[in-house]
């Protein structure tokens, strides 16, 4: 339910209203989900009115219709897989809310993780504006929060913010993902409390990081170690820096970028550790006047593409503002699809992973079709409205 007091989107427009079902099968194929429900140990042992196959799409169509009953949502679903599952509608009764909810707990989390993870693709196609970088895919790497129900296991195990005066509302879930700048799909994600930083759970995304990309992130990503882990995965790199990390001068290039050598600072056998060799770009950015003058902020960013013929110093900077596609992914989600302010609805923690990986599935497969869009359109696929008819329109 919505916050008391906070607004409400400025429409009263449903995704579900713009999106249909068909959209969801032709994005997870009933095959696949078969397959991954299987992989899991989750198909059902016997007949039941919501199998499995049929609580995957359900546990997606709950992103589309965040503020729907039980009941709603499932007359949502009802017609658009009546021909996967075999239905006869009527011969059967609508399941009661309680039912739903013990289907839910039997599908679990798991395989709605699965699934994420074996559809999502990245989604570019050459020439996008802001897709590539020396012929690589632009990704982007952050974190955000998401408001969970108020009960004592959600509080347990993912915490509850501080304020400045005491503790918020809710506890919250906190994902970090990668996400594509040029086409803002979420390729990969992963789920945590706020005990777990942002860094720590982005360990885990950069171990299954692709090669042929080019990964952008914040300063406050940065380490030795998990900058070698990506570099080792095949990935180029531009990252922005703080200011206590020193790179070891090397050679300044025609540009005015220069090239160093970074080092951990820390951990064993830190001091036989083999320097990296980084190109370093230090630039600054005129934010306005204020009432002492001038804003001057200093950025400086590494990037292990170190050659000025092949990236130019003006392309490395456009790229890592480019990271900021990420946080309009994560407003796509937040505000447009689940709603602005509001709670998700799981009141368990396993429930709360499932409804994520249902949101993340269903903004996959909403990008997908805005992707086919903007190629039929000849428009950048970010330039394109997640929420306005006539680009999300389809039976």
């Amino acid at each position: 339910m919505p916050r008391h007091g906070r607004t409400q989107p400025d429409t009263d427009r449903r995704l579900s209203d713009l999106i249909s079902v068909g959209l969801l099968t032709r994005v997870f194929p009933a095959d696949v989900v078969d397959e991954v429900v299987a992989q899991a140990g989750r198909t059902q042992q016997r007949s039941r009115i919501l199998p499995s196959r049929v609580m995957v799409y359900y546990t997606i169509t709950m992103a589309l219709n965040s503020d729907g009953s039980y009941e709603d949502i499932y007359a949502d679903l009802t017609d658009g897989l009546s021909w996967a599952c075999r239905w006869e509608e009527q011969a059967v009764p609508a399941p009661s809310r309680s039912a739903i909810f013990q289907a839910r707990v039997r599908l679990g989390h798991e395989p709605m993780a699965a699934l994420f993870a074996r559809v999502a693709q990245p989604l570019a196609r050459p020439g996008w504006e802001g897709a590539w970088l020396a012929g690589k895919r632009l990704l982007a790497v952050d974190g955000t929060t998401l408001d969970v129900p108020d009960t004592p296991a959600n509080v347990e195990h993912f915490g509850r913010p501080g304020t400045g005066r005491g503790q918020a509302g809710y506890p919250q879930a906190r994902v970090v993902a990668i996400a594509e700048c040029g086409s803002h799909a979420i390729l990969d994600a992963v789920i945590g409390g706020l005990g777990t930083g942002e860094t720590t759970l982005a360990d885990e995304l950069i171990d299954r990081l692709d090669p042929g990309s080019v990964l952008v992130a914040d300063r406050g990503f940065y380490s030795f170690h998990r900058w070698a882990t990506a570099q080792d995965r095949g990935a180029d790199l531009v990252w922005r820096i703080r200011n206590n990390v020193k790179p070891h001068h090397v050679r300044t290039l025609e540009d005015g970028t220069w090239l160093a050598t970074i080092t951990p600072s820390s951990g064993p056998g830190w001091r036989q550790v083999a320097p990296r060799m980084v190109r370093v770009v230090d630039y600054h950015i005129d934010t306005g006047d204020d009432e002492a003058g001038i804003v001057d902020q200093q950025h400086r960013l590494l990037t292990t593409l170190l050659d000025p013929d092949e990236v130019s110093v003006e392309d490395l900077i456009a790229a890592y503002h480019a990271r900021w596609e990420i946080e309009n992914t994560f407003d796509e989600l937040k505000t447009h699809q689940r709603g602005r302010e509001r709670v998700l609805r799981s009141k368990s923690p396993e429930l709360v992973r499932q409804e994520i990986w249902g949101h993340l599935c269903c903004h996959y497969a909403i990008r997908t079709l805005m992707a086919d869009a903007a190629t039929a359109s000849e428009h950048p696929p970010v330039r394109v409205s997640f929420v306005k008819p006539g680009y999300t329109d389809v039976i």
